[in-house]
């Protein structure tokens, strides 16, 4: 597929702050705001891509995000195929939501389509044999006449809590100054103790934290010690600027030692992501850290706070550490990651995971991959396996939205949907595929499953928040479909949440269409 031109806001001099960088060193002044030098200067010695900071309409300061542009239709003459890496971060959904929650748009930089629409859970039939099973469904779409949206879902396998492996993890905690904002450690304390909760005597944890410089606040110990582990966490205060570089050193050779064959061994990073010491080459800590997950020590960033907050550093970091990216808001958040979806996000049932949709040029005219900008694959590379691409966990659902413009009278296949994957254990490649026939075009949008319509309606929203070219719909008209549909396609509590979401940002005022 021919990529999509990135504009580059921002790559990793983003981890590279300067000391006078907003929210890790300075005092605090009551309203929270820091009194260090609200400056974008980078440091001068890194000479990375830059950019501009995106300020989330003025309110939210020294926000950094990457803009990777908008997928464009492709004509199945010039390229049949289209080619990326599976995905199952969240973290673009929850950090939008926190902006609207807080009366503001998000910026647009901010918004990942394929988070939103992997935010929200999709019953596909699990696999019965295999690791993975192949769902599609094809309907017209509901605002762009002469066009259709083919679903893509990825299903994986499921593994019971009994079944699941021990786990190791090594929680490598943030605790600079900025975290003192918006109460972010509290936020942090409470979510782990409730990860905690969820181990047994079998799993082991240990404790990183980093200010201006790295400690090791707790050994390997058996989770079923607690009280000990919840005692230094809740004793833990902000202090000093951000060394990320001392305490990821520090927790990766913690991780290493306390290393254990078939076993989850995993960093679990809690940070806003804001670096500025110790960092001057964001490349060598990425090295480290790909290093280490190419031994089977994995990292899962975990992002918290608002203004102040590197989104590019812990997107990159879980990308590096075959982990994932989450970003938790509130309390709920975290149990629905550390309760509801823990085996997924520990347990990895796939390395490398890609799809490739190739096109019938027979049947279709052009296509529009929705998302997954950061997420391309050149077509010829999807037999290699040397390739990184997307982590999969136990029980994990991954969806993908094309939009279509069929040719009259259609009639052939309409295109071949491969998964490739490594097994994790064996390292050994495979592949699945499935066809999808001219037979399995519903006769219209509301002929779809309700799934199908909620899920349409959630990219839309995301579409029209990132300013796309493409957006067909305002979110005025995103909301009165939800809402007059809402008995049909609300399956769970953040299926409902979603709608109110959308009534907020309709009252913020963008209510107009993206031109």
């Amino acid at each position: 597929m021919k990529k999509t031109i990135r504009k580059i806001v921002l790559l990793m001099a983003a981890i590279s702050l300067t000391v006078n960088m907003t929210g890790c060193g300075g005092s605090y002044e009551p309203d929270g705001n820091t009194t260090a030098d609200r400056s974008s200067e980078w440091n001068s010695n890194h000479n990375t891509n830059k950019g501009t900071v995106v300020d989330g309409e003025s309110k939210f300061s020294g926000t950094y995000y990457e803009d990777y542009g908008i997928n464009p239709y492709t004509k199945v003459s010039e390229d049949s195929q289209s080619t990326f890496a599976l995905d199952v971060d969240t973290a673009s959904y929850t950090k939008v939501r926190n902006y609207i929650e807080k009366g503001v748009l998000p910026p647009k930089e901010s918004v990942r389509v394929e988070e939103f629409i992997n935010y929200f859970k999709r019953q596909y039939t699990p696999p019965t044999n295999d690791t993975f099973s192949i769902y599609t469904e094809i309907a017209p779409s509901f605002s762009r006449k002469g066009y259709h949206v083919m679903e893509v879902g990825i299903q994986g396998k499921e593994v019971s809590f009994a079944e699941k492996k021990d786990s190791v993890l090594t929680f490598v905690i943030d605790v600079s100054g900025s975290m003192n904002m918006e109460n972010r450690l509290g936020l942090v304390k409470e979510s782990l103790d409730i990860l905690v909760d969820q181990l047994g005597e079998n799993d082991s944890i240990g404790i990183v934290v980093y200010g201006t410089d790295g400690r090791t606040l707790l050994e390997h110990t058996s989770a079923a010690n607690k009280k000990l582990i919840k005692e230094k966490i809740n004793q833990l205060e902000p202090e000093g600027s951000t060394n990320a570089s001392e305490g990821l050193s520090l927790g990766y050779k913690m991780a290493d030692k306390n290393f254990r064959d078939n076993a989850n061994n995993r960093i679990i990073l809690c940070t806003d992501g804001v670096a500025n010491q110790g960092l001057t080459d964001a490349e060598e800590i990425l090295k480290t850290i790909e290093d280490y997950s190419t031994k089977g020590v994995t990292l899962s960033s975990i992002g918290f706070g608002m203004d102040n907050y590197n989104d590019i550093f812990l997107e990159k970091l879980a990308n590096k550490g075959d982990g994932n990216y989450f970003y938790i808001d509130t309390l709920d958040e975290a149990k629905k990651i550390f309760t509801n979806e823990l085996t997924s996000v520990l347990q990895i049932i796939a390395k490398d995971a890609k799809a490739q949709v190739e096109f019938d040029e027979s049947t279709v005219e052009t296509y529009r991959l929705i998302g997954y900008e950061n997420r391309n694959i050149e077509d010829k590379d999807f037999e290699n396996d040397k390739i990184d691409a997307g982590e999969i966990g136990a029980g994990h659902a991954v969806t993908a939205l094309y939009e279509l413009k069929l040719k009259e009278d259609a009639k052939d296949d309409i295109a071949v949907v491969k998964l490739r994957y490594k097994d994790p254990e064996t390292n050994k490649a495979n592949e699945i595929s499935k066809t999808v026939t001219n037979s399995e075009i519903k006769n219209d949008f509301y002929s779809a499953t309700p799934r199908f319509r909620f899920i349409n309606m959630v990219s839309q929203f995301a579409e029209n928040l990132r300013n796309s070219e493409y957006s067909s719909l305002s979110i005025d008209k995103i909301y009165d479909f939800l809402k007059n549909e809402e008995s049909k396609l609300v399956v769970r509590d953040e299926d409902r949440e979603f709608i109110e979401l959308v009534r907020k940002a309709s009252n913020i005022g963008s209510n107009k269409l993206r031109e």
